[in-house]
């Protein structure tokens, strides 16, 4: 696949614009986007970059990360804390996510989503406020292993790091989790899968598949 290079700011500038004219796949009145990547290739800045974006262009948008959606330790670490499978499977508590944040936004819905439920440092409820999401305004929604769970995104971005950049930027305290990547990638194929893939093996230099996704 090629890949043209192209800076964060700009990529953030054409997926803003791309969202403004984005149809939503149930008819609903809310986009949901997904930045899709592990920790180490950092999508919730990439996230936070096209929510700016979008604000300087008059539309509305809420970030919401899946960390902000763990389990309790209680049941997140029942196996141990360096279990993969647990990580794969278990961590993020996607019924919430689908209950406070994707029920909302289905045609008919309310726009009253939870942007966080469970703070992983306290394990306790975060009882952040909910945020009205205004018609037309974005989900931007930010975490690892997103593209298996079947969320309805209506634009799906991948933020690629090869095997050595995800091991080189991922802290040795969690080189556990990286077998859980690989995993990913022999069984959901994000790269493949996601409408924009953006190569991020240097932090500095990004690239991208252009407009291969819907289009606008």
């Amino acid at each position: 696949m090629r890949l043209e290079a192209i800076t964060w700011d700009r990529l953030a500038e054409l997926l803003a614009d791309r969202l403004l004219g984005l149809e939503t796949a149930d008819g609903g009145a809310w986009p949901r986007v997904g930045f899709d990547g592990a920790p180490a290739a950092r999508p919730g800045d990439l996230a936070d970059r096209v929510a700016q974006a979008l604000r300087v262009r008059g539309r509305a948008s809420v970030v919401v990360g899946t960390e902000g959606f763990l389990r309790p330790a209680s049941l997140r670490l029942e196996h141990g804390r360096q279990d993969v499978e647990s990580y794969y499977s278990g961590w993020f508590d996607t019924r919430a996510l689908w209950r406070e944040v994707f029920g909302p936004l289905e045609p008919g819905g309310s726009g009253r989503i939870l942007p966080d439920l469970w703070d992983p440092v306290s394990d306790r409820a975060t009882r952040t406020p909910y945020v009205r999401l205004p018609p037309g305004g974005v989900l931007l929604l930010h975490g690892p292993l997103l593209l298996r769970h079947w969320f309805p995104f209506d634009l799906s971005v991948h933020v690629l790091l090869s095997q050595g950049a995800l091991g080189r930027r991922t802290p040795e305290a969690d080189h556990w989790t990286l077998p859980a990547f690989e995993r990913y990638e022999t069984e959901t194929d994000p790269a493949g899968t996601a409408d924009v893939l953006v190569r991020a093996d240097d932090p500095r230099h990004p690239a991208w598949n252009g407009w291969s996704g819907p289009s606008a």
